[in-house]
């Protein structure tokens, strides 16, 4: 991640005529690299606002605009997904690194929506790869009836297999943002469509290529949202997915 600086200086050397971002570190490099370079968001800024990216989503205002993936709003739906497969879930981990531009914002929504099932939540913070074991095994310990895990960057993308693994080890049920955390044998995720915002982020690269401005250009927030679950890791952990969770899922990986 402290790399995002440098990579970002090359391409505005590289004279790029649109940078593409991924979350909010990404935007961040980007942004304090050019002012001139068009970007645009792909899958970033829980609130592009708040960030300082953009000065309104209907008028960015700057060279940003795209996509931003309302990310710790979708915290507390994530929260209601675990206490719909647990009822009796009283205790939840929330694993996520506190160096994340939107954990703040993310960490409020979290405590208001488990005040709201209550929940009792315990923030595991991780600061590298190494910690990730370290915080489930915690989690563990402080007899968490379930994880939400929230880590951003490359060092947790790298390990999805073995971040499932983890899970198992500790018998712990997971909610992820990602799909790839549950095609990688995680247990359930409810976020934004990928696919959805990559095809949406393509339309302002095309309009930007040919001429329009980004500030002209408003930021969109996400309409389509999924829910994946894997019953072969629900089944690893001995968890039984109530029937009225898996009607609402977009996919089922048996």
């Amino acid at each position: 991640m402290d790399r995002l600086p440098v990579l970002a200086a090359e391409l505005v050397r590289l004279k790029v005529d649109v940078i593409v971002t991924g979350g909010s570190s990404d935007i961040r490099a980007a942004k304090e690299a050019t002012s001139t370079i068009p970007i645009v968001m792909l899958a970033g800024a829980g609130d592009a606002v708040a960030s300082g990216f953009v000065a309104s989503l209907p008028r960015p205002s700057g060279n940003i605009t795209g996509v931003s993936t309302l990310r710790p709003e979708l915290s507390g739906k994530r929260l209601e997904i675990l206490k719909e497969t647990i009822p009796k879930l009283s205790r939840v981990a929330f694993i996520a690194s506190s160096g994340n531009d939107d954990f703040s914002q993310e960490l409020k929504e979290i405590e208001m929506a488990a005040r709201a099932f209550g929940l009792t939540v315990q923030h595991l913070d991780i600061k590298s790869g190494t910690d990730i074991d370290i915080a489930f095994q915690a989690a563990n310990k402080g007899r968490a009836g379930a994880v939400l895990f929230r880590v951003a960057g490359p060092y947790a993308a790298a390990r999805r297999p073995q971040i499932a693994e983890f899970a198992v080890k500790n018998g712990l049920p997971v909610i992820y943002e990602s799909a790839e955390y549950v095609e990688s044998s995680g247990l359930m995720s409810y976020g934004v469509s990928t696919t959805d915002v990559a095809r949406r982020a393509a339309t302002y690269v095309d309009k930007i290529l040919k001429g329009a401005k980004p500030a002209e250009l408003p930021v969109e927030q996400p309409t389509k949202f999924e829910l994946l679950i894997n019953l072969k890791a629900a089944k690893r952990i001995g968890l039984t997915i109530p029937p009225t969770v898996l009607a609402r899922a977009d996919r089922i990986i048996r």
